[in-house]
């Protein structure tokens, strides 16, 4: 089992930055891949951007250029640092891990959710 606490979010202007941060405990070491999805109200949940163990990432088309993930493996943590935020990034974001082995079933573990909120 992999237990993730998220930190960061808030109130931000449009244009402004914010910078999440995501925590892992517990079977650290099966870790895969790390990475954000946020959900809007309304909406389904959404991919935002993941990193791998070796350093791949994948980022949403509506982010790229604006937000960057990075990943610390040896503190189990990933962190998402959002610039020239805009009004429809406004959502609450989910920290996610996929562990496991990699030949055995994916299983995937989720944070609480932090709200992010930017103000137009």
């Amino acid at each position: 089992q992999v237990q993730l606490v998220e930190s960061g979010g808030g109130l931000v202007q449009a244009g402004g930055s914010l910078r999440l941060s995501c925590a892992a405990s517990g079977s650290t070491f099966s870790i895969n891949v790390m990475g954000w999805y946020r959900q809007a109200p309304g909406k389904q949940r959404e991919l935002v951007a993941t990193i791998s163990k070796g350093g791949t990432t994948n980022y949403a088309d509506s982010v790229k250029g604006r937000f960057t993930v990075s990943g610390d493996n040896a503190k189990n943590a990933v962190d998402l640092q959002m610039n020239s935020l805009k009004s429809e990034d406004t959502a609450v974001y989910y920290c996610n891990a996929e562990y496991g082995h990699p030949l055995g079933p994916r299983m995937y573990s989720w944070g609480q959710g932090t709200q992010v909120t930017v103000s137009s």
